[in-house]
């Protein structure tokens, strides 16, 4: 008996540590990236070694079917949701200046002068999210997905 209890401890546990490492990714403000609709847990792909939250059934093969065109939105969620961490500018790959920090649609992203800075504060909506998440900026930025 004693085993048994044991056992199911051990599994209660494990199901309450799943639960809270799931709760750390905080959705609230992320839109999707296929219609700007708010996300939902339950809509997830994995992208990039992490995951980028979608609204609805539909949006996972969306996503798939054109990762590309979704690739700069995919990476702006990754950092917003705490899963990439910044190592460089996205910008030139120069060294982060932390007063030069500013937030993109809720990520907090760095660059290392106040003329990178200025330029991403100078580009709106869309066109932001790609300047500073595109392919070739995620690269420069050194940004990677933790584990």
């Amino acid at each position: 008996m004693k085993r048994t209890t044991s056992v199911l401890s051990l599994v209660a546990a494990s199901f309450l540590l799943s639960g809270l490492a799931m709760a750390a990714v905080k959705l609230d403000g992320l839109k999707c990236p296929i219609s700007g609709k708010d996300v939902k847990e339950e809509h997830a792909v994995d992208f990039g070694g992490g995951k980028v939250y979608l609204c609805c059934g539909g949006c996972p093969d969306a996503f798939k079917k054109d990762t590309a065109k979704f690739t700069a939105k995919g990476n702006h969620q990754l950092l917003a949701t705490g899963q990439a961490k910044q190592a460089k500018c996205p910008l030139s790959g120069g060294d982060l200046n932390k007063e030069t920090e500013i937030s993109i649609a809720g990520a907090k992203v760095q660059f290392c002068c106040n003329n990178c800075k200025g330029k991403a504060e100078k580009a709106k909506g869309d066109e932001q999210v790609n300047l500073v998440f595109g392919a070739d900026a995620w690269k420069k930025g050194g940004f990677k997905v933790g584990k």
